[in-house]
């Protein structure tokens, strides 16, 4: 019989009291309590898409998806738009690893 329990240590899920929830993935000893399914969604790029953000739930547990987009759109060169997404989920008080990169289509 498999005991399983994931934790909440600092605002970061924890799969049996180790590994944040997504690095434990891929770890043998907790391999038959996990599934690695991922979410995959498509979208049209077109003609009207400004931009794309891509994070970690870093930033997302803290900015929700249209405060993001109007921080980002704020700022042309998008290296400096992700730096600040990065910056706002720190002043708000992320827990977790922040990773973003936004790409500019026009």
């Amino acid at each position: 019989m498999y005991s399983l329990f994931v934790s909440f240590l600092g605002d970061v899920p924890r799969v049996n009291g180790q590994l944040a929830v997504s690095r434990a993935f891929g770890d043998k000893s907790l391999k038959s309590h996990l599934r690695s399914d991922p979410a995959i969604q498509d979208t049209l790029v077109d003609s009207k898409t400004d931009l794309l953000v891509l994070a970690s739930d870093g930033l997302w547990k803290v900015v929700d998806n249209q405060e993001a987009v109007d921080i980002a759109r704020k700022i042309k060169d998008p290296q400096r738009a992700a730096k600040r997404l990065v910056a706002e989920a720190l002043k708000r008080d992320s827990k977790d690893d922040i990773s973003c990169v936004v790409v500019r289509f026009r």
